[in-house]
C-alpha cells in the first residue's frame, strides 16, 4: 500500500510538489487507487481538482468511475495544458486514464510539481499490443513515485500485467470493459497473441 510522503512541519513547511503515477493492466485496481488517495486528500480537507481524457465516457460523461463503480467528480479535458489553468492553484491534481493524453502530460504534471502541486496519475502502462501507451512512459521517467499494480490472469490465476484484447479492432484506443479486455499474465498473453496469428 502506498503511503502518501510526509511533508514537513505544518504551516512553516514550504508547499512542495511531486508526481505519483498508477500503472497496470486494465482491472487491477488503478482507477480505485487514485480515487482512495483523492479521498484521503479531501478528508485532510486540501484542494483537489480531478481530470480525465473528454473521450472516456464508458461510465459517466463528467465522473472518474472504478470498475467497482466507486466515483469522484472529474472534470473532462482535450488537452494536458489545460490542466495548468484549470489545476495550478489546487494542492493536488489527480489525472485518470494518462495514456490517453498527449504527448505535453509529463511537461504539464512536471509544471504543477514545480509550482508545489501533488500530482497522482493513473493509467495503463502498455497497450493492447504490450507496447508502451503514450505519455506513460514519460510520466513514469519524471515521476517520485510509481506503483505497479496488477490483476488475475482470466486464464491460469497468475499475476496478470497484460491487457489481453479479445476484439478484432486494430486501433490503439478502443474504449472497452471485459467484454473486449482480459486481464493476462505474460504467459498467456504471449500464447493468446500467437493464437491471433
Amino acid at each position: 500500500m502506498f503511503i502518501e510522503p510526509r511533508v514537513g512541519n505544518g504551516k512553516q513547511a514550504t508547499r512542495r510538489g511531486w508526481i505519483e503515477v498508477i500503472c497496470g493492466s486494465m482491472f487491477s485496481g488503478k482507477t480505485e487507487e487514485l480515487i482512495r488517495r483523492l479521498n484521503r486528500a479531501k478528508i485532510a480537507k486540501q484542494k483537489v481538482e480531478i481530470f480525465k481524457p473528454a473521450l472516456d465516457k464508458r461510465y459517466h460523461d463528467e465522473d472518474v468511475v472504478s470498475h467497482n463503480a466507486n466515483s469522484i467528480r472529474s472534470t473532462p479535458i482535450d488537452f494536458a495544458q489545460d490542466m495548468l489553468l484549470l489545476g495550478g492553484s489546487c494542492d493536488v491534481v489527480g489525472i485518470d486514464e494518462a495514456q490517453f493524453f498527449d504527448e505535453g502530460l509529463a511537461d504539464v504534471c512536471a509544471k504543477l510539481a514545480n509550482s508545489g502541486v501533488r500530482v497522482i496519475a493513473a493509467g495503463l502502462d502498455m497497450d493492447y499490443l504490450g507496447n508502451p501507451f503514450g505519455p506513460m512512459p514519460a510520466l513514469m521517467s519524471v515521476s517520485e513515485y510509481v506503483t505497479k499494480v496488477h490483476a488475475v490472469c482470466v486464464q491460469c490465476g497468475d499475476i496478470a500485467h497484460y491487457s489481453f484484447r479479445n476484439a478484432a479492432s486494430e486501433q490503439q484506443v478502443l474504449l472497452g470493459e471485459t467484454d473486449s479486455y482480459e486481464a493476462r499474465c505474460r504467459h498467456c498473453f504471449v500464447e493468446g497473441m500467437k493464437a491471433k496469428k
